[in-house]
């Protein structure tokens, strides 16, 4: 299979004048504004060897614009992290700072969980 027709999935000709072919490639998401993210903040410790990290969820957007909100994140904290898979992760119990920083930035998020 070319890669011209890689997407296809086994349609070679169609007489459908508005037939459209479907591709299995994601779209890129566009990502809205800060004020329309729903994010939540909360402290997790699961199956990270009882050490506990800083967890931010529910972004939605494109994988660089989670990354750079991640390295922000981290910046300000003074710690490591990650950022994937719409989550953020920050070293260490920062609940209250982070909040506050993503409040300052124009998000709509809370804290969750105990």
């Amino acid at each position: 299979m070319s890669k011209k027709n890689k997407g296809l999935q086994g349609v070679v000709y169609s007489t459908e004048p508005d037939f459209g072919y479907i591709s299995d490639d994601p779209e890129i998401l566009e990502t809205p504004e800060p004020r329309l993210q729903d994010l939540r903040v909360q402290l997790d410790r699961k199956q990270r060897g009882g050490k506990a990290v800083t967890l931010v969820t529910g972004f939605v957007g494109k994988q660089a614009d989670l990354e750079q909100l991640g390295k922000k994140l981290k910046q300000k904290c003074g710690v490591g992290g990650s950022a994937k898979d719409g989550e953020v992760i920050i070293q260490g119990d920062f609940r209250e700072k982070v909040l506050a920083l993503l409040l300052t930035e124009g998000y709509k998020a809370k804290k969750s969980g105990g």
